[in-house]
């Protein structure tokens, strides 16, 4: 276990945190310490030259685990409708299942798994929207303030979208063309 590791895994402590919070302040604290450590430990994993396979895969995971408790806490306490939770978690199901097909396929299971910074932004976007949901007042129907940060995030899932097929057609040069 690396230190950037053991940052990355504080956020399922966190997101247990944030379901047990029982108020804004609470919930925006959490929010806070989340995304400082979604920036820690990638800048002490560089800082540190411990980038690790395992740690690639795990940052992505805890980030996951720390929006679906967030989003599932809000549900639960009726600040968003499960449709709305849905549109939230989306881009989340998407690359769940976007890993699992690359990791299914054969010629693309050599492609190299790592963290871009595009992905930084979106997820930070993501923690900006549950920052927005934290401190709106009213009870459901909340989908309106969420979305102003979630069309930031899906401008920008855009390109990293792109910059993941880029990667894949320089692996398979000959698939980029049009061959085979």
């Amino acid at each position: 276990w690396t230190l950037p590791n053991v940052v990355s895994l504080s956020r399922v402590v966190l997101a247990a945190g944030f379901v047990t919070s029982t108020g804004p302040a609470g919930q925006l604290a959490y929010v806070g310490a989340a995304s400082f450590t979604d920036f820690l430990d990638g800048w002490l994993a560089r800082r540190r030259n411990a980038v690790t396979r395992w740690g690639a895969l795990l940052d992505p995971i805890a980030d996951r685990i720390f929006v679906l408790a967030a989003v599932a806490t809000f549900v639960a306490h009726d600040k968003l409708q499960l449709w709305e939770a849905f549109a939230l978690l989306l881009r989340d199901g998407m690359t769940v299942v976007g890993f699992f097909v690359a990791r299914s396929v054969a010629w693309l299971r050599p492609v190299r798994f790592r963290a871009r910074p595009l992905g930084k932004v979106v997820t930070g976007f993501q923690l900006a929207t549950l920052d927005d949901m934290a401190c709106a007042r009213k009870k459901r129907g909340q989908l309106a303030v969420a979305t102003r940060a979630d069309e930031r995030t899906n401008v920008v899932e855009m390109k990293v979208a792109q910059d993941h097929h880029i990667d894949v057609l320089r692996f398979q040069p000959d698939r980029a063309q049009g061959v085979g």
